[in-house]
């Protein structure tokens, strides 16, 4: 097929059948709209960089001519990308390029989005082999890998799946399983009604995404027994109480405001004494420990039970790609394999419908593949190394201005007040309207806090410059007209 074929030029249709003429025009109208779909990315990402962090107001207001009824015939997939591309692609959040630092949010490498795109045009169901033997041969490699370079157990299990949520989910219900077995109780087949009790530890500091998941197991997000923290929030190891039969113990590899992690080691010799099952939340920070630099901060986390982490913060694959990772595979297995006469199984190799909570899903290995191999170990560990460079450049240029960092950024995450709670949050506000870089609050220890998370590979040292000149200008013209 020749060049002009691809990019829209007519194929001959002499000597064929009215069906094979239709089939061939098809054909040519997807190839179009496909072509068409990958300049119009194209030039967004060449603008990316230039462009404003966070939408402007009449950007916003242009999403009110994207369609809101569904209409009563087909629209044109021409017409429907050029809608897309004129009014949406204004209103997005530029967390792909190098200056957003709100939520922590990686930008998908080069490789990972361009294998994303492939892998949409191959359109495959992840759940089984049989299905897709590609994709399932891709997500095992890739768990390997994951596996390995993030230092963990050589006989660690586990699941792709959409994030840090998923990830926590999947291996308390592991865990949740293997707690119960050892009581002589099927939780899988009698539910919780009748079930022997057991307890649930966590850090006063423990994420969202942890209690939510404990809510859909059932375990209840009240329910938990407080830990309590040191001031960088890790897991107060002289305080820690005598622990309940059958317990889970949940810490942390990076504090989602600070970025620190909980003293695994002494944790986990603390849990592993009364048979607790140790799970880490790791969703951004348990990739220092791909870092030679930075693999102390969580040493001790290859001792828990499980391990929860993204691929989509610091490994920057394309949304939404994470893992669940468990020591003992058959505890994973068991949790969340399922059986049904019509859904042909591998008897030899792995099938991922059998690891995982989903079933039909799309092929997120194939982009975690390719990142991977884009990176090799030594760019895992620049990434993690580079960020963190930049996370500490961002604390001593606004330290220098005269603004307070309230953390040790051990990793990637700044804390930043500009004086008081209301003042903070006027500056913090000036800076998201100015749109040169973008940055969220939060609250720590009781006070508010900016808060600035390092998470892509596409920001440069520029970008930190561009954005510290920025919050201190802000900050300086907001306080000097203050009463």
């Amino acid at each position: 097929m020749t060049l002009d074929n691809l990019t829209g030029g007519d194929e001959p249709s002499i000597g064929l059948s009215d069906g094979a003429r239709e089939t061939a025009g098809v054909e040519r109208s997807e190839r179009k709209l496909f072509l068409d779909a990958a300049k119009r990315g194209e030039a967004y990402l060449t603008n990316l960089r230039a462009r404003r962090v966070f939408p402007s107001q009449a950007d916003l207001k242009g999403l009110e001519n994207l369609p809101e009824e569904l209409p009563s015939y087909p629209m044109d997939g021409k017409r429907i990308l050029t809608l897309l591309d004129r009014f949406g692609s204004p209103a997005t959040v530029a967390s792909a390029g190098g200056r957003y630092f709100g939520f922590v949010c990686g930008g998908a490498l080069p490789a990972a989005r361009a294998a994303a795109v492939l892998a949409a045009a191959w359109d495959q169901n992840a759940a089984m082999r049989v299905l897709s033997p590609v994709a399932s041969h891709l997500e095992e490699i890739s768990l390997r890998w994951v596996v390995d370079v993030l230092g963990l157990p050589r006989e660690t299990a586990g699941a792709v799946v959409t994030g840090g949520t998923m990830a926590s989910f999947t291996c308390l219900a592991a865990a949740r399983h293997h707690l119960l077995a050892n009581a002589g109780w099927n939780v899988e087949e009698e539910g919780l009604f009748g079930a022997p009790p057991f307890s649930v530890y966590v850090s006063e500091n423990v994420h969202a995404s942890v209690l939510k998941s404990l809510s859909l197991l059932g375990l209840g997000r009240k329910r938990v027994i407080v830990l309590r923290t040191d001031e960088q929030g890790r897991i107060l190891v002289h305080q820690l109480p005598k622990l309940e039969p059958c317990s889970i113990v949940c810490i942390q590899a990076g504090d989602v405001n600070t970025g620190a992690c909980d003293h695994a080691a002494a944790l986990c010799e603390w849990a592993h004494a009364s048979s607790a099952w140790v799970h880490v939340d790791g969703a951004f920070g348990l990739w220092a420990s791909a870092s030679p630099r930075f693999r102390k901060v969580t040493a001790g986390m290859e001792l828990a039970d499980s391990w929860a982490t993204d691929a989509h913060k610091w490994l920057n694959t394309p949304y939404d790609c994470g893992f669940a990772l468990v020591r003992r595979a058959n505890a994973l297995q068991s949790a969340m394999s399922l059986q049904a006469a019509y859904l042909k199984q591998s008897e030899v190799l792995r099938d991922p419908s059998q690891w995982n909570p989903e079933l039909s899903r799309r092929a997120r290995g194939v982009e975690v593949w390719a990142a991977l191999l884009s990176l090799g170990r030594s760019g895992i560990s620049d990434l993690i190394e580079r960020t963190c460079d930049y996370a500490r450049a961002f604390a001593t240029g606004l330290a220098d201005a005269g603004f307070a960092v309230l953390n040790e950024p051990v990793l990637n995450q700044v804390l930043v007040s500009f004086g008081t709670d209301e003042q903070t949050d006027a500056i913090v506000a000036s800076l998201q309207k100015d749109g040169t870089c973008w940055c969220g609050t939060t609250i720590w220890r009781g006070r508010r806090a900016m808060r600035i998370s390092v998470s892509s590979w596409a920001t440069t040292s520029q970008d930190v410059d561009r954005s510290i000149a920025a919050m201190v200008r802000l900050a300086q013209s907001h306080l000097s007209q203050a009463p």
